[in-house]
């Protein structure tokens, strides 16, 4: 499914949600790649994902932020590793069979998220999607596209590159195209 500028709407015309809301979503139908960190689900765009790889240890790279795991050679791209319950404020667990790198292209970047274990890929349509509630604390609501809900489960739903943005300086590299 190819995305254009103009099936893209805001939430507030989706969700029902304030003006000058921050993400875009589709006005139908999206899809997102469900993973686990903890015992909560959260879910990115699917048209960001890559691959799927297992977790192999990057190289680390001195003085980097917690999160920054490292970076590995991926096809000749040089791609850095961010471990999204650090990036989340998460305690440190041990990587285990199920632990899994999503490779992303955000903003003609290639980066890769350390995650818990991959579910699925879910389809969610605009009444499945519900609009990010005030929270408190040190997280930004900006970070967060919608929390979605799929019978019993609740997604939350990453603006991966808002979330990334930090990461993503000029020396990040690019995709290959």
């Amino acid at each position: 499914m190819t995305t254009t500028q103009s099936q893209l709407a805001t939430p507030s015309s989706l969700l029902g949600s304030s003006p000058g809301s921050h993400a875009a979503v589709l006005t139908d139908i999206r899809e997102f790649l469900a993973f686990k960190i903890g015992n909560e689900e959260y879910g990115v765009d699917i048209l960001r994902v890559q691959e799927i790889r297992s977790y192999e240890k990057p190289t680390t790279i001195a003085n980097a932020p917690a999160d920054l795991k490292g970076v590995v050679n991926l096809r000749g791209v040089i791609v850095p590793i961010i471990d999204l319950r650090l990036k989340l404020g998460l305690a440190t667990v041990q990587y285990d069979h199920l632990t899994v790198v999503i490779v992303l292209n955000i903003g003609h970047r290639v980066i890769g998220v350390v995650v818990d274990g991959v579910s699925d890929v879910l389809t969610l349509e605009r009444e499945q999607l519900r609009p990010v509630p005030a929270l408190r604390g040190d997280f930004d609501p900006e970070h967060l596209l919608a929390i979605g809900s799929v019978g019993r489960r609740m997604l939350i739903l990453l603006d991966i590159e808002k979330f990334l943005g930090p990461v993503l300086t000029t020396d990040t590299p690019t995709a290959a195209h």
